[in-house]
């Protein structure tokens, strides 16, 4: 599998973020006064630039993506493992025998 470098991965998040905003009819002055980060900081984000995670963080809340860090960082202790590595191990009762039951091949009267 190729992996991206890190310059790739913050020019595909930056045209991801400036096509979402401007679907969504936001302009980079509304995302400023909603996401409290400058334009300046929303441009070099949106050309691929590097920015604080911080303010990486005040633009997904201001896009109303802050659910999607989940899908960037999946929590551990909800993974269904988790679930059956914690359920106790049932096992299944024997019927317990009273008598001491001799074999018996079938041939004997």
């Amino acid at each position: 599998m190729y992996k991206l470098s890190n310059k790739e991965y913050l020019q595909i998040i930056g045209k991801r973020i400036k096509l979402y905003r401007v679907y969504s009819g936001i302009s980079q002055k509304e995302l400023e006064e909603k996401s409290g980060i400058s334009i300046r900081t929303l441009s070099r984000l949106e050309s691929g630039k590097s920015i604080q995670l911080e303010s990486f963080i005040k633009v997904l809340v201001a896009l109303d993506l802050s659910e999607n860090i989940e899908l960037i960082i999946p929590d551990e202790s909800k993974r269904p493992s988790m679930y059956l590595e914690k359920a106790s191990s049932k096992q299944r009762a024997s019927k317990k025998k009273t008598k001491l039951e001799k074999f018996k091949w079938g041939d004997e009267k």
